[in-house]
This record gives C-alpha cells, structure tokens and sequence, in this order.
C-alpha cells in the first residue's frame, strides 16, 4: 500500500517523522483525513489528536493547535506543541486540567483571563485523552 512522508514538528524540534498510509487530525474547518496522493493544502489545526495509521498500526500525537501543510507525497505539521501518547506525562495533565479548571471556576477574582483558561484547559483534556487514546 501507498504511504506518505509525515513530519510534526515544534519550536522545540521534530516529534514524529515516519511513512503512513493516513493522517487524521482535526483542522478548524473539521476533519481531515489524508492519503497518499492528497492535493496540496494548508490548514489551520485545532487543539486535538492527530492519528497516524500504517498497516495494522496508529500512533497518536497530542497538537496543541498549529498548521497542516499537505503534499501530494508529504505532510508537515507545524505546531506550537506535541506530544506522542506514551512520552505524555499523565499526572502533570491532570495538575495543569486542574488548575485551569479552578481558573474558570474562580469567578471572584477581576483579572482572569477565561479564554487563556479554557485554552489550558482544552490542552490538558487533550494529552489526557491522547495518552489513554479516548477521543
């Protein structure tokens, strides 16, 4: 079967290179699933799993937002942040969930950022689910 070249990338360096047969990820338009072949295209990620399959196989990354940029025979992935599932440390997750969740739940306070707030929020959900592979 036909497979494509797949980059993910951060500030920090790359976090996933390997040939797959798909790529499924969440862009702010919706789902997108890509095959071998795929016509080029950019597109704006949300915070979400990116699924990598190959033959039996699917690795997961955690993105926290970023860009899909799409060849006909590669796919890079642009992002602020990423984490494939087994290298996601849980318990800092469930620390960084709680403590935006006690943000957004703190409504006697004048200078809370709420949006600053949920977007935490969103990204621990995200590697927490990632890591356990619920999504």
């Amino acid at each position: 079967m036909k497979t494509i070249k797949v980059s993910v990338v951060t500030p920090d360096g790359p976090v996933y290179e390997s040939d797959v047969e798909m790529v499924s990820t969440k862009a702010q338009s919706g789902e997108l699933g890509i095959l071998p072949g795929h016509i080029p295209m950019v597109a704006p990620l949300q915070i979400g799993a990116v699924r990598l399959k190959n033959g039996g196989k699917t690795d997961f990354v955690a993105v926290s937002g970023g860009f899909l940029e799409v060849r006909p025979e590669q796919v890079t992935i642009l992002a602020q942040s990423a984490e494939q599932a087994d290298e996601i440390d849980v318990e800092r997750a469930v620390r960084a969930k709680q403590r935006a969740e006690q943000r957004l739940n703190d409504q006697k306070r004048e200078n809370i950022d709420f949006r600053r707030a949920e977007l935490a929020l969103q990204r621990a959900i995200n590697r927490i689910e990632v890591s356990e592979r619920k999504f």
